[in-house]
């Protein structure tokens, strides 16, 4: 984590005065130099004696209006080219977290008492904050004095989170994406170990030594067995040599990298232990795996033991025996790094969360925002715009919403008479819905202002492309936006003056043949009008209820309905946003004929003597290709005029000079490989081969994993490979799943393969291996035998044998 030990930049307390209304009576450990008439105004929103305690969020630093002086004075400019004088240079943003209360008093003139307290931090997580805060109000309430200020500003800084790990924004995708416990538990360090200081320190890349393969050599795998020694029957005509609970001579298969114990890694490298993942310890120490004679296993029925799916590893918490599972020390969710906070003698628990992006601040909820405005009840009302209604008047209002995100509108969120902090976080929710989960997109958090007040309205309305949550209803008749939401109906309204506001230019039309760059394109400046625009959508069969929007809220919708979580819907949003943005790249090159926005679209060649790899969005069809960029060409037009594509057009630049595997637009072989038809078979041997030399060390196989979430299959697109009908194709598919099995990440997506595609690994790596050490004993015969050990060590599933796959 950031080296700087200052979690809580200032501490704010404000209080309604009946007479002199919302006063800012305490600021700690210093003034703001902002106005504080405005920042009382913020902690004591509309309607707070409504509700005996609401939270509210608001940010600092994002204009001059609410830029605070001296520039993080305590952190002596430590924001992002902060300057001392914070003239020029865009500061750090202050992420502030406010929680108001009212207490009811029959004896005051109002008959209550009104008073709010807030903390200013850095970090977009201020969910943490929630319980200090809780017990410092109340604390403040019993004895109201400064010293409740500096008390909790001393325990909120006084955190540490020096032993939490520094993950990259690819370990960030992989862990947000899993619901396993366990996962990138190595980068967690010992308690004993973790230094005092204040200073994070942050864990080196794990590499193939630190992997832990103690008490797993002696483990032993009947169904393996079984495995080699059908490979050593074929090797030696047909006979065998009798088994025993020892290795015998001859399964010595000699060495081999990845070397023999890595397959047993925590236990299991390919399988998933007996009991599913249970509890694996017994009085602080670990079982001893049992140990099954192979005769007992290969003629134990599957109806004789329980049974253990793939699907476990997919995402249902539980954790497989992993010998590396003591390094867990005590930590139940490796998503959260676990500290406390000590205030008034009070411990206070503290889950962080280690896979935060800036773009996603506290705790929201994209289920409930897509819930709100998916309701039969929900409306959309006024008049349509080619930037907003992407598949007319079929347009989904959550898509109606994107399309206003992403294309700069001004947006505002009404709840009336409900607790601002609900309204907040519908702000930020949508803040997350544009920006991908924060992971792709960004430039939303710098426009939103998840509660506005109207007192400074003429100041964050002149923002462009706001994003505001409000209480009042006077907002509702302003014209000063183009999209309301009413979180309380789920009614969208879109202004009637939006196409004054943001007048409609034609883009271009899309040829029906596509890759054609010269003269592919044609300008229809004849086209100016929402009657022809709506007609020229017609002809490209854009409204229609099975257009790609659609059909992927009809999915969202489903999942939501079949309980899934928000981890798979935020997943789902992320894919959608990086189609997107590809989508747009792609658009932008078939119009300018190149692009910066993404890579340039080719398709595979094997003319010549160097082959190359195909890269950019692939259609599969280029009539449905064309049909749907001209669908999206409005909105893509745009979203490149404003800050949000300069920002990912730098990024996209950043990561082709940055990412650890160069040259390959991984996403579109993957692509071709869960999509295509027909593969030639050397464009997937090109494939394979180039996957299995770009995986060399641990940064490049988390940049890949990254691109195989278990929501997607997983590691499915490349186990076909392991079935392919040549053998070089199977060779490379093997190469890459023994690197993959030399880190803890890849372990475990190599458990969430299904018993087919675990059984045909195996079965290829043994029966290599097999042939290598063959081809070595012809060159160099051994004088004598060695003590051997096992190649294959994991613990497999009770119920599985040998003979179950005899059908295979």
């Amino acid at each position: 984590m950031a080296s700087d030990p200052q979690h809580c930049s200032f501490v704010l307390l404000a209080e309604f005065d009946i007479l002199r209304g919302a006063q800012l009576t305490y600021q700690f450990p210093q003034p703001l130099g902002t106005d504080e008439w405005l920042m009382a105004n913020l902690m004591l929103p509309d309607g707070a004696e409504k509700h005996l305690e609401d939270w509210t969020i608001f940010f600092l630093n994002q204009t001059s209006f609410n830029m605070i002086a001296p520039v993080l004075a305590l952190e002596d400019g430590h924001g992002e080219g902060g300057n001392q004088d914070g003239s020029e240079s865009k500061q750090e943003l202050l992420y502030v977290l406010n929680l108001v209360r009212t207490k009811q008093d029959k004896s005051l003139p109002r008959g209550a008492l009104v008073k709010a307290m807030a903390i200013c931090t850095r970090h977009p997580f201020i969910q943490i904050f929630k319980p200090v805060l809780l017990m410092a109000l109340d604390d403040y309430f019993l004895n109201p004095s400064k010293d409740c200020l500096s008390r909790l500003f001393d325990a909120v800084n006084s955190m540490d989170i020096s032993g939490a790990p520094a993950l990259t924004r690819h370990e960030k995708l992989i862990m947000r994406c899993s619901e396993r416990k366990d996962v990138f538990v190595e980068k967690f360090r010992p308690p004993e170990s973790v230094p005092s200081t204040a200073t994070a320190v942050s864990q080196p890349p794990p590499s193939k030594s630190r992997h832990s393969r103690n008490g797993s050599a002696e483990s032993k795998s009947s169904f393996e067995e079984g495995i080699l020694a059908r490979t050593k029957d074929k090797d030696d005509g047909g006979q065998s040599q009798p088994q025993t609970g020892t290795p015998s001579q001859g399964s010595n298969l000699g060495q081999y990298s990845p070397s023999d114990s890595s397959f047993s890694l925590g236990g299991s490298a390919v399988w998933i232990g007996e009991d599913g993942g249970g509890d694996h310890t017994m009085n602080g120490k670990e079982k001893e795996p049992m140990r099954i004679p192979p005769s007992i296993s290969r003629n134990r029925k599957s109806a004789d033991a329980s049974s253990t799916s793939s699907s476990n590893a997919h995402g249902n918490g539980t954790i497989p025996h992993l010998t590396f599972g003591d390094q867990l020390h005590g930590i139940k969710d490796t998503h959260f790094f676990p500290t406390t906070i000590a205030y008034k003698g009070h411990q206070l628990p503290i889950k962080m969360p280690l896979s935060t992006f800036p773009e996603e601040v506290g705790d929201y909820s994209l289920i409930q925002l897509i819930q709100t405005f998916s309701t039969p009840t929900a409306t959309v009302t006024g008049p349509h715009h080619p930037h907003l209604h992407t598949n007319g008047s079929l347009t989904h209002p959550v898509i109606l919403l994107f399309n206003a995100l992403i294309t700069g509108k001004r947006i505002v969120f009404l709840g009336h008479n409900r607790p601002a902090g609900q309204v907040a976080s519908y702000v930020l929710s949508a803040c997350a819905l544009g920006s991908g989960c924060g992971s792709i997109l960004r430039g939303f958090v710098e426009r939103a202002f998840p509660y506005a007040h109207l007192t400074n309205r003429e100041e964050w309305e002149s923002i462009p492309g706001y994003i505001a949550g409000v209480t009042n209803l006077i907002f509702e008749s302003s014209k000063s936006w183009d999209l309301l939401c009413d979180v309380s109906t789920g009614r969208m309204v879109v202004s009637k003056d939006i196409s004054t506001t943001h007048p409609y230019t034609p883009p271009p039309t899309l040829a029906p043949q596509l890759g054609s760059r010269t003269g592919a394109l044609k300008a229809e400046s004849s086209i100016g009008s929402e009657e022809e625009f709506g007609k020229l959508r017609s002809d490209h069969s854009s409204s229609k209820s099975d257009n790609y929007d659609n059909m992927f809220m009809e999915d969202i919708i489903s999942a939501i309905s079949f309980h899934f979580g928000e981890t798979l819907v935020r997943a789902r949003f992320t894919d959608y946003v990086w189609r997107f943005v590809r989508l747009a790249a792609r658009y932008d090159e078939e119009v300018n004929g190149s692009t910066k926005l993404g890579w340039p679209t080719t398709s595979f060649t094997d003319r010549g003597d160097r082959p190359r790899l195909g890269s950019g969005l692939p259609f599969f069809d280029d009539l449905a290709g064309v049909r749907e960029l001209q669908a999206n060409a409005s909105r893509i037009e745009s979203w490149k005029q404003t800050n949000m594509c300069k920002y990912w057009e730098s990024d996209f630049q950043k990561s082709l000079a940055t990412d650890a595997i160069q040259g390959v637009d991984i996403y579109h072989q993957l692509s071709r490989l869960r999509h295509g038809k027909n593969l030639p078979d050397g464009e997937v041997e090109l494939m394979m081969r180039t996957f299995a030399e770009n995986l060399q060390n641990y940064d490049q196989v988390v940049e890949m994993l990254t691109l195989v979430p278990p929501h997607r299959g997983g590691l499915l697109p490349l186990s076909l490979g392991l079935l392919h009908p040549q053998e070089i194709i199977r060779d490379c598919t093997v190469d890459i799943f023994n690197e993959l099995r030399e880190y803890p990440i890849g372990v475990i997506s190599l458990q969430c393969l299904n018993h087919f595609q675990r059984y045909a690994y195996v079965r290829l790596a043994a029966t290599r291996k097999a042939k290598t050490v063959k081809e070595h004993s012809h060159l160099h015969p051994p004088t004598q035998q060695p003590q051997t050990t096992p190649l294959f060590v994991a613990r497999t599933p009770s119920n599985l044998s040998e003979s179950s796959f005899t059908g295979a």
